[in-house]
């Protein structure tokens, strides 16, 4: 009979993850064939060995190979999770026909599965595997299975205490698991020994959140405190590592239970809060790590670094995967810039015109109070001029990047390779067209994690484009925004957080006084602050709205903002149209049809058929998506959890299903 819990016996396929701190057989080891009699973690030497294998899990960056699968918790996009999660939420727009990539959930009609799609069945399609809700244990078995047995080396170790390490290391990836679970279903059974079909815990109940947290937290700290203390950022996890997961958990953790009052937990808020401040400083007070701030775009310019980050002098890398493109390689940079004809659709991107305007303009005024801004008519993308640098490292302004590039030569210069621009289309091109990369079904098109390395453009799958999994901007934007919920921020604290993020960027404090945030200098945003109250409900404080504005820009297209809405409790920011640029007559024309010559080359984009516009002449995304209306996408309360899958409901009777979801009859 079928068990709520679905386990494997645990047979190490270790990974390749490259740690370039090691020695060279590390990770190549032959797979461990049989644990489950309990002959293996005899001796310290393999302790480490065991915990290979679950790097490639946890710290998966851009995936390997083609790396076109879905990636839990979520599965709601294929490919590098950190580039294409934001796909799913109001900073980004994806290949938008009927049968393209929007994910069912987003267009409301995600129903309960009966059961979680096997990923290890051969032949499972891609759809059905879109369709799991993260509801798997097999790593969590993996896991205990250690923590019960790791004790077993303490004859071969030197000092009792050296195996706490090892522990630690084991306590940090569960907590990393728990996290994500409580991300997706809030909450969840917490398990401490390896089942089996006979363990009355097969049977147990979703563990209060109180107890989930405080368990999470409890193994953070033991990994805080055991852990190795430093290391290489591709390295074996260390105690920055920890005090990393620990603060973006306590944030999540903290804000959720502030801003889901339903929960009645909103007293129990600062305890994680200030725990997220704590490890922050702790970080911050190793002196180890700076902003990578090297050449005349460094924003842009960190997110292709292709080494490893030592080789990078990338001191903003706290975790990081390194690839070599011999053991281990991706093919993200092929999924980017490479799409031809039906294949396209795959990773097609645009950023939404409510990301675009959330930039601050140069001189730190938002665009409708900044004599700056230059509107959205003409051919020229204007709306990008004058604005925070980080826009023209994010999306792309023709004439530079991508649109002056030619993968064959591997030359960025207009004067020789000319200008293409971004393919606007809200469908798959024919096999006829030739897509700058990839259909820009909003105009805007991402530029941040595209490279112009020739040794990566020309790879299918053995990239070394290097996936950054913590860094040390994060940690910046985590303090601010813990100590404005706390209500114990300073100037300090912004000079020391989003002001050097802003100085990274290319903000002039000197010329543009006013771009420098301080707690006496925060901007009126009517814009912003409307749709809180018209979409959500409240209005955060001016100092806090800022904070949140400087994470959605840093942030961007990091697989970030889905789980920020969540926790802010913000979900219905979703609905607000979803838009591109305006189609202007100007751009019409440009499109038209008659541009293809190489100095200027401009895809036809047919009005009606290839791009729909609003009443303003904006463009709208997902014009012809089923369960899509007008470019709106409908947020319900119900997906700031994820469904149990029903059988699982079935076989358990103590498990409860999720808010608003289809339950099974008792």
């Amino acid at each position: 009979m079928k068990r709520v819990f679905k386990y494997i016996i645990v047979c190490c396929a270790l990974s390749g993850f490259t740690f370039t701190s090691c020695n060279d057989d590390f990770m190549q080891q032959d797979p461990i064939q049989d644990m489950a009699d309990g002959s293996f973690l005899k001796t310290v030497d393999e302790l480490p060995l065991y915990l290979n294998q679950l790097y490639d899990i946890y710290a998966n960056g851009h995936g390997r190979g083609n790396a076109y699968d879905f990636q839990p918790p979520f599965y709601i996009t294929r490919g590098s999770q950190i580039i294409y999660g934001d796909i799913f939420t109001d900073n980004a727009v994806g290949f938008s026909n009927s049968s393209g990539d929007l994910d069912s959930r987003m267009k409301g009609i995600w129903n309960v599965p009966v059961t979680e799609p096997n990923p290890f069945t051969t032949g499972t399609s891609w759809a059905s595997n879109s369709n799991r809700t993260g509801w798997l244990w097999k790593d969590i078995k993996t896991i205990n299975y250690f923590l019960n047995n790791y004790k077993q080396a303490e004859a071969t170790a030197s000092d009792p205490s050296e195996l706490n390490k090892w522990a630690a290391e084991a306590y940090f990836f569960k907590a990393w698991d728990y996290y994500m679970k409580m991300v997706a279903f809030g909450e969840v059974p917490w398990l401490e020994t390896v089942l089996n079909v006979d363990s009355e815990e097969l049977y147990s109940p979703r563990t209060p959140r109180t107890e989930l947290a405080d368990k999470v937290l409890e193994s953070l700290n033991y990994a805080v405190e055991h852990i190795a203390a430093s290391g290489p950022a591709d390295g074996r996890i260390n105690r920055d590592m920890a005090n990393f997961l620990k603060a973006r958990f306590c944030l999540f953790e903290g804000t959720f239970r502030k801003y889901h009052t339903e929960l009645n937990l909103q007293s129990t808020s600062e305890k994680f809060l200030q725990e997220c401040v704590t490890a922050c400083e702790a970080i911050i007070a190793t002196n180890k790590y700076q902003l990578y701030n090297v050449g005349d775009n460094p924003y842009w310019s960190l997110f292709k670094l292709n080494q490893n980050p030592a080789a990078d002098n990338n001191k903003e890398a706290i975790l990081a995967r390194a690839y070599d493109a011999k053991n281990v390689g991706h093919g993200t940079p092929r999924y980017f810039n490479m799409n031809r004809g039906n294949a396209a659709g795959r990773y097609s991107k645009g950023a939404t015109k409510n990301l675009v305007d959330d930039y601050l303009c140069i001189d730190g005024k938002p665009i409708q109070s900044s004599s700056l801004f230059k509107g959205y008519d003409g051919d020229d993308w204007r709306e990008l001029d004058n604005r925070d640098p980080r826009l023209r490292q994010t999306v792309v302004k023709p004439g530079e990047y991508i649109t002056i590039f030619d993968r064959e030569n591997g030359i960025m210069d207009q004067s020789v390779n000319g200008l293409k621009y971004p393919e606007i289309t809200y469908n798959c091109p024919t096999a006829n067209q030739t897509p700058t990369g990839g259909p820009c079904v909003t105009g805007y098109m991402f530029i941040k994690h595209w490279t112009n390395e020739p040794s990566d453009n020309g790879t299918t799958s053995n990239s070394k484009q290097t996936a950054l999994i913590f860094r040390y901007a994060e940690v910046l934007l985590m303090l601010a925004e813990a100590k404005a919920e706390l209500g114990t921020i300073t100037n300090a604290d912004l000079d020391l957080t989003i002001n050097e993020l802003r100085k990274r960027a290319g903000f002039d404090f000197a010329a543009y006084p006013d771009s420098r945030l301080t707690l006496q200098n925060v901007p009126v945003d009517t814009r912003l602050d409307n749709l809180y109250n018209d979409y959500v409900g409240y209005i955060p404080s001016p100092i806090l709205r800022e904070i949140r504005r400087e994470r959605r820009i840093e942030m961007a297209m990091e697989g970030r903002r889905r789980e920020d809405l969540v926790r802010w409790k913000a979900g219905k920011l979703i609905e607000v149209p979803i838009r591109g640029m305006k189609f202007t007559p100007e751009k019409q024309k440009l499109y038209d049809g008659s541009n293809t010559s190489k100095e200027k080359h401009a895809p036809k984009a047919v009005l009606n058929a290839d791009v729909f516009v609003d009443s303003e002449g904006f463009i709208v995304g997902y014009p012809r998506s089923s369960g899509v209306s007008n470019g709106v996408i409908r947020w319900d309360d119900k997906y700031y959890y994820n469904p149990i899958p029903l059988q699982e409901l079935e076989l358990n009777p103590n498990l409860t299903q999720s808010p608003g979801w289809q339950d099974v009859s008792r």
